[in-house]
């Protein structure tokens, strides 16, 4: 078949699955999800996943958020890696190598609704953990760097919510800000290309994933220029309580008891 027909078969495919009215849903929450990520560079993970996996099914919006995400970050990495402290970062990865495959294999197998209740959990223990404010003090050391990979490499294999545990580690240490920066762009992208080889690997990274972040990412891209323009201008810490109302109430909407509101 030839590949233009291929991919109108494919796109007729997903609109069978994702009929309009839940494309324009899923557009709204990257709209909301990449307006927070914006303005405060974080949450992003934890405002879409729960309510694109309960529109779409954790299978669809764990590889949708990989594909958006690292499409709209890409920019960021040239400068990044030559900021970063690179055996940092690679230290962190071995950790990422371990941790995703697993992460990948429990979003693969488990049945979605196990899923589904699991991420919600997941999404409100890493809120409780992001409004304690704890942070590691101490200067990275080989085995927790390894150690902290390893569990992000899971969340992020699972539900792609990597981040919290990598920012509280590195964020409180004795590292510049600059070089923590650099550090987070340089290892989320590099552990995006762990993801996605998982993925591919799995089978969960299709072509029907592709052509829906095309539909969806446009809608995480205006939310991100959004947030990045109200950065300065808005109280950080005012937009940071909006962010946490935000994770919360995806968390409990998309719970699977509550199915009536989204679907």
């Amino acid at each position: 078949m030839p590949l233009s027909e291929s991919l109108s078969a494919t796109a007729d495919q997903l609109l069978i699955a994702h009929p309009p009215q839940q494309i324009a849903l899923l557009f709204a929450v990257a709209l909301v999800a990449g307006l927070a990520r914006g303005f405060s560079g974080f949450g992003g993970a934890l405002i879409f996943v729960p309510l694109a996996s309960a529109l779409a099914g954790p299978r669809i919006a764990s590889p949708l958020l990989l594909v958006i995400d690292a499409t709209m970050t890409l920019g960021l990495l040239p400068d990044a890696i030559k900021r970063a402290n690179r055996r940092e970062v690679l230290t962190m990865l071995i950790g990422a190598l371990f941790g995703v495959p697993i992460g990948t294999a429990a979003l693969a197998f488990a049945p979605p609704l196990v899923l589904r209740w699991t991420i919600s959990v997941i999404v409100l223990c890493l809120l409780c953990f992001l409004i304690s404010g704890w942070r590691y003090r101490g200067r990275p050391k080989a085995p927790l760097s390894i150690a902290t990979g390893a569990v992000s490499g899971v969340f992020g294999g699972v539900a792609q919510m990597s981040g919290p545990p990598v920012v509280a580690y590195w964020l409180g240490g004795a590292i510049p800000r600059e070089t923590v920066r650099a550090n987070l762009v340089t290892y989320f992208a590099l552990s995006s290309v762990i993801s996605a080889t998982s993925y591919v690997s799995a089978g969960l990274l299709t072509l029907e994933s592709l052509l829906l972040s095309v539909a969806v990412g446009p809608g995480y891209a205006i939310g991100i220029a959004i947030g990045s323009a109200l950065f300065g201008r808005a109280s950080e810490q005012t937009f940071r309580r909006i962010c946490y109302a935000l994770i919360a109430s995806s968390a409990l909407i998309s719970l699977p008891l509550l199915d009536n509101l989204l679907r």
